[in-house]
């Protein structure tokens, strides 16, 4: 029998120890790379638990700024906010009230932390509608783009001036990354406030628990005419594209873990900073395998969001930051 000119390699010697396996890693998790997303609710007098997500609170203005203490202090260095406000209309205008729910936040947080912690607001009307859809309604109850993108603006330039770093629109409606681009560079935020669109936002049957959190449930209907088709890559890559070329600075990508082809395939064709969502119904459906004694909830969170970092996110929004953060150290 011939021997080989050289010797095969064993790359089980780089397995033997966890120092060795610690050194060979070529995928890593840091808290700088963790989003902690968090629901704030207007006329709230102590937080309240979100039933279907463990660990998970609807905010009072109080304790959400306590809430942001505790994870910076973890290590958790960026947040995202999602409002519930008192009064909704059918235009959703307390997204773009200077005094709306997440406005306060924001200037609330900027204030405790100054540039020490990033500030990102989701940039859509339907938590603040009293339909629940994305935008103003046709007569026949279809979503006008146009106006869409209007009711974005405006809610992006007061986001932008309570203090975020960046606004995250999320409507899925075409050319809204346009619309924010020039309404922000008007106001005079063209150098101070950046872009992370969700380029790629599929209609989920993973965001259940979400809308139970951020009391979005639409009233009729669903949300199917804007967000992408579940059987549909080619689609999000356009989207993506699209965005980019309207100037988003980072593309996010949502769900996750069920989307983990787009998410590779959104970053190797644009280049740009990619973030991933590991959505709710993620969340829940781990924590709920884990209550049932299944899964080991650290283990099994911490390994879906190294696949989302190997798939090519470069950052991850997960209601889990904190938790995460901790056992990183």
């Amino acid at each position: 029998m011939e021997h080989p000119p050289f010797p095969i390699a064993r790359p089980r010697r780089l397995r033997r120890t966890p120092a060795l396996r610690e050194v060979a890693a070529e995928t890593r998790l840091h808290p700088d790379q963790l989003i902690l997303p968090l629901f704030v609710k207007e006329g709230l007098e102590e937080p309240e638990p979100v039933a279907s997500m463990p660990g998970v609170w609807q905010h009072t203005p109080a304790s959400v700024r306590e809430e942001v203490a505790a994870a910076r202090a973890e290590g958790v260095r960026s947040v995202i906010l999602f409002g519930i406000p008192a009064r909704k209309d059918a235009q959703g205008s307390e997204a773009w009230n200077p005094e709306g729910i997440v406005q306060r936040a924001l200037r609330d947080l900027r204030d405790d932390h100054g540039d020490d912690l990033v500030l990102i607001a989701d940039t859509c009307v339907d938590e603040y509608t009293d339909h629940g859809h994305c935008g103003p309604l046709r007569a026949d109850g279809s979503v006008d783009n146009d106006a869409a993108n209007a009711c974005y603006a405006r809610a992006a330039v007061a986001q932008a001036e309570a203090g975020a770093d960046l606004v995250a629109p999320s409507g899925m409606m075409d050319g809204m990354v346009g619309a924010i681009r020039s309404a922000l560079d008007e106001a005079g935020h063209a150098e101070r406030v950046a872009i992370m669109s969700y380029c790629t936002k599929f209609a989920s049957a993973f965001y259940g628990p979400f809308r139970d959190a951020a009391e979005s449930a639409p009233a009729f209907g669903d949300r199917a005419g804007y967000q992408l088709d579940p059987r549909n890559g080619d689609e999000g890559l356009r989207e993506a594209h699209r965005d980019v070329a309207e100037g988003a600075d980072v593309l996010l990508v949502k769900p996750g873990l069920p989307y983990l082809d787009v998410l590779h395939r959104v970053k190797q064709a644009t280049g740009m900073p990619v973030a991933a969502y590991q959505v709710s119904g993620e969340h829940a459906m781990l924590h709920a395998a884990a209550e049932r004694g299944w899964l080991d909830a650290e283990a099994v969170i911490a390994e879906s969001l190294l696949s989302l970092r190997r798939a090519g996110a470069d950052l991850v929004l997960t209601y889990s930051a904190r938790e995460v953060a901790r056992t990183l150290g």
